[in-house]
C-alpha cells in the first residue's frame, strides 16, 4: 500500500534525471564547440565550458549512484 507511490515517484524522478542529463550533455557539447569556434578564447569562456562539463559529470555520477537505467553512455565523458 505505501510502497507503490514511492516506486512511481522514483520512476518519475529518474526520468527527469535522464532528461536533465541529456540537456547537460547538449550544453556541454555546445560549449566545447563554441570554445573551438571562437578565435580569442578568454578565461570566462573556458570557465563556462568547464562548468558545463562539471554539471554533466555530476548528474551522470548521480544517475550511476541511483542505478538509473536508460540511454546514458559512459563514452561521452572525456578525461
Amino acid at each position: 500500500m505505501f510502497g507503490r507511490k514511492k516506486k512511481k515517484l522514483r520512476a518519475i524522478y529518474d526520468e527527469l534525471l535522464l532528461e536533465t542529463i541529456d540537456r547537460a550533455a547538449a550544453d556541454w557539447e555546445n560549449a566545447k564547440q563554441t570554445q573551438q569556434a571562437v578565435r580569442e578564447v578568454d578565461d570566462e569562456l573556458i570557465a563556462q565550458t568547464e562548468l558545463a562539463g562539471a554539471k554533466y559529470e555530476f548528474l551522470y555520477l548521480e544517475a550511476r549512484r541511483r542505478k538509473v537505467r536508460g540511454h546514458v553512455q559512459a563514452s561521452i565523458i572525456e578525461r
